[in-house]
C-alpha cells in the first residue's frame, strides 16, 4: 500500500497518534521506539545563486516533496536517497530500515519516523531520526559517506539504577557485552554492514548505511560500539552515529532473519500466518490513514494561513487582532452588523478614528479557511467603486478577521424585503443600483487583467453607501478563471434560487453562472419581491411570472407597488427585458456583463427578445441540489 507525497506527512503524524494511544497495533516487532534524534539549527538556507534568504515554509515544502519521492524507493527496496537542487536550495536525504525488518514494518518505520521529523524538526533544514527499525536523514550538503561525527554521536542507554545487575553478575555481563559488539561488528562488516547476534544471553544488532564504504562503516561502528559499552552496567545500550546504528540489550528485540521452510505444511501455516498478520497491518494502517485524513485538511489550511500570514505580517494590510478586538467593542453583540455564510460582521472604529468593518469567520464552518484564502487572494488589489474595499486581515490571534471599509447603508435586501424598510428605494436609485452592480461584476470578469467568478450574486451581497451607491461583496466563494478554461467543474456553492442550471445540475461554473444570478437580482429589485416568493396564483417563481407577464405585454404590472407608479415604463420594461435575458436557461443565449451594462448604459440600446427561461419550481425536472449555504 502506498499513499501519495502529500498524505505521507499526515500519515505517519496519525500513526504516532495512534500507536501511542494503542499500543496493541504494535503488531511483528515494528520497531517504532525513537532512539535518537538530532534537529539542525539552520532554518532558512541562503540560495547561493541569489543570494536571498529562503522562507522555513519553502524549505518545509521541498522537504516533504523529496520524501515523497524517496518514500517508493524505500517500499521497493528497504532504503532510498536523493540528492539534488530544488528551487535553488541543494538538498540531500537518506531513510534506511534495519535489514531484519519485514516490508510492512518497515514501511511503518519510516511513516513514523517523517512524522517525528516533522513534529520535532519543525522547519529546520536539516536532521536525523534514529528509530529502533529505521534512520532518516536530511541535510543541505552531501553527507552519504560520513561515517562519524565528532559533535554529533549519540548513547541511549536504559535504566543505571541499583539493582539492574547483582553486583558479582556486572563484570560478567560487561565481559559478555564487549564479545556480542565486537562479534556483531566484524560479522557486519563481512555481510555487506549489518548483523544480528545473540551471546550467553545477550543480544546484538548492527547496521551500517548503504551508502557507506566498508572502511567508512568500520569507522563508525568503532565509535559506536564505544558509546554503546559505555552504557555498562545497563541492562540495554545503543550507539549511534553518522552512519551507524548499534544496540544491545537482554531483551531478543531483533527479527531473526528468514530461514528456509521445509514441507508444505509448514509453508502453509507460515504463508496462512504471514497473510494474517500482513492483512492485519494494511487494516491498521487504513484505519490509521482514515482517522488522521480527518484532520488532513484543518493542516493544509493552517498552512496556507501561516503564508498569508508571513505575505502580510509586515506590511500595511496586516491588523494586530487586539486592536480589531478593541474596535469592535470586543466584538459587542451590539456591533453586529450583519451575518453571512462564512461568518458575522462588526462595526469597528481604529484609534485613527476611521470606520471599517471586520468580518468574523465561523470556525466551525467547514469551507471556512478555503473561504477567507479566496476573500484575501482574490479581491486584495482589485479596486473599483462598485466593489467593496479590502483592507486588510488579521490572521495570528484566537481566530481569523477580515478588514473592510464601511458601507453605511446595509445591504440591500433590506430595502427590498424587509416588512417593515426603514427607506422605499425610489426607480432612481433602484435603476442606479442595477447599473453600479451589473458594472462591478463586469470588472471583476475581467476589467482588472484577471477572471473572477463571483458564484453568489445576490441581494444580501450588494451593500449600499451613503449615496446608496452599490458595493459587491463576499468573495468566500469567488473563483479565479484562467484565461484558456471555458469552464470550471466544481463542487456546487451558492444561493439556492439564484444558481444557473447548468451549474446546478453539471457543475459547470463560467462567467454566465453570474449573469444568471444578476438576472435574478434584477427582477427582484425592480419587482420588490423575492425570487422564491408564494404567489396567490401558485405561478411559481418570480421569473417564470415575469416571463408570464412579458408574454402578455403587462411587465409594468409587476413593477414593485410601493412606487406607486411613479416611474418611466419603458425603462422599467427594458430592464425586466435585461433581467428575462440574464436568467435564459442555455448560458450561450445569456448575454454578458459587457454588454449588460451597455444595455442599462446607452440610450436606445437594441435589446434582444428572451427565450423561454427555466422554469425552477416544485414541478421542474432538475434534481435536487445540495449548495454549500444559503
Amino acid at each position: 500500500m502506498q499513499f501519495s507525497s502529500a498524505n505521507s506527512v499526515y500519515l505517519a503524524s496519525g500513526l504516532i497518534f495512534v500507536l501511542k494511544f494503542f499500543p496493541f497495533l504494535s503488531f511483528a516487532n515494528p520497531q517504532f521506539h525513537e532512539a535518537g534524534l538530532i534537529c539542525g539549527q539552520n532554518i532558512a538556507p541562503i540560495n547561493t545563486s541569489y543570494n536571498i534568504p529562503r522562507s522555513s515554509e519553502v524549505v518545509e515544502e521541498i522537504e516533504s516533496e523529496v520524501m515523497g519521492e524517496i518514500e517508493s524507493l524505500v517500499i521497493k527496496n528497504g532504503w532510498g536517497l536523493y540528492a539534488g537542487n530544488k528551487t535553488n536550495i541543494s538538498f540531500y536525504a537518506l531513510a534506511q530500515c534495519y535489514q531484519d525488518l519485514a516490508p510492512v514494518d518497515c514501511y511503518f518505520c519510516y511513516l513514523t519516523s517523517r512524522g517525528i521529523r516533522h513534529e520535532a524538526c519543525g522547519r529546520a533544514a536539516s536532521g536525523r531520526v534514529y528509530m529502533d527499525g529505521c534512520f532518516l536523514r536530511f541535510d543541505n550538503y552531501n553527507f552519504f559517506d560520513e561515517s562519524v561525527d565528532t559533535t554529533k554521536g549519540i548513547s541511549n542507554c536504559s535504566s543505571r539504577s541499583a539493582g539492574v545487575l547483582s553486583v558479582e553478575d556486572v563484570e560478567n555481563f560487561g565481559k559478555n557485552v564487549v564479545k556480542l559488539i565486537d562479534k556483531v561488528t566484524s560479522v557486519a562488516l563481512k555481510n555487506g554492514g549489518f548483523a544480528v547476534k545473540g551471546l550467553n544471553g545477550v543480544f546484538g544488532l548492527a547496521q551500517c548505511w548503504k551508502t557507506l564504504s566498508e572502511q567508512g562503516c568500520k569507522e563508525c561502528l568503532t565509535k559506536a560500539s564505544r558509546n554503546a559499552i559505555g552504557c555498562l552496567p545497563s541492562r540495554e545500550g545503543r550507539g549511534m552515529d553518522a552512519g551507524c546504528y548499534l544496540r544491545y540489550s537482554t531483551v531478543k528485540f531483533y527479527n531473526d532473519p528468514p530461514k528456509t521452510i521445509a514441507g508444505p505444511s509448514t509453508w502453509g501455516k507460515r504463508v496462512a500466518i504471514g497473510s494474517s498478520v500482513v492483512a492485519f497491518s494494511m487494516l491498521s494502517l487504513f484505519a490509521a490513514y482514515a482517522f488522521y485524513a480527518r484532520f488532513k485538511k484543518s493542516i493544509q489550511e493552517q498552512r496556507k494561513l501561516a503564508r498569508i500570514s508571513h505575505a502580510y505580517n509586515k506590511s500595511y494590510l496586516y491588523f494586530k487582532y487586539e486592536i480589531l478586538e478593541k474596535a469592535t467593542n470586543y466584538f459587542d453583540p451590539r456591533m453586529k452588523i450583519g451575518q453571512g455564510g462564512a461568518g458575522s460582521v462588526y462595526i469597528g472604529t481604529l484609534p485613527d478614528g476611521k470606520v471599517i468593518a471586520v468580518k468574523r469567520l465561523f470556525f466551525s464552518t467547514s469551507r471556512w479557511v478555503e473561504e477567507f484564502f479566496n476573500e484575501v487572494d482574490l479581491i486584495n488589489g482589485i479596486q473599483h467603486k462598485n466593489l467593496v474595499k479590502f483592507l486588510g486581515c488579521s490572521i495570528e490571534g484566537p481566530e481569523s478577521l477580515l478588514v473592510y471599509e464601511f458601507v453605511p447603508n446595509k445591504s440591500l435586501d433590506h430595502y427590498l424585503f424587509d416588512e417593515n424598510r426603514i427607506k422605499i428605494l425610489s426607480w432612481k436609485e433602484r435603476f442606479q443600483i442595477i447599473i453600479g452592480t451589473a458594472e462591478g461584476i463586469a470588472f471583476l470578469h475581467g476589467g482588472a487583467g484577471i477572471r473572477i467568478v463571483h458564484r453568489d450574486i445576490k441581494s444580501s451581497n450588494v451593500l449600499l453607501d451613503e449615496d446608496f451607491s452599490p458595493k459587491v461583496a463576499d468573495f468566500g466563494l469567488a473563483r479565479h478563471f484562467a484565461e484558456d478554461r471555458t469552464h470550471l467543474s466544481t463542487e456546487l456553492a451558492g444561493t439556492l434560487g439564484y444558481m444557473a442550471p447548468e451549474y446546478l445540475v453539471k457543475g459547470q461554473l463560467t462567467e454566465k453562472a453570474d449573469v444568471y444570478s444578476f438576472g435574478i437580482l434584477v427582477l427582484e429589485i425592480v419587482c420588490g419581491r423575492k425570487h422564491n416568493y408564494a404567489s396567490k396564483d401558485d405561478s411559481g417563481s418570480l421569473l417564470q411570472t415575469v416571463w408570464t407577464f412579458y408574454q402578455t405585454d403587462k411587465l409594468e404590472e409587476l413593477v414593485d407597488p410601493c412606487l406607486k407608479g411613479n416611474f418611466p415604463a419603458l425603462e422599467a420594461w427594458n430592464v425586466l427585458k435585461i433581467g428575462l435575458l440574464c436568467g435564459q436557461a442555455s448560458a450561450t443565449s445569456r448575454p454578458s456583463m459587457v454588454e449588460v451594462v451597455q444595455m442599462v448604459t446607452v440610450p436606445n440600446c437594441a435589446i434582444p427578445e428572451p427565450n423561454q427561461p427555466p422554469f425552477l419550481n416544485s414541478n421542474s425536472s432538475f434534481p435536487a441540489a445540495n449548495p454549500s449555504r444559503s
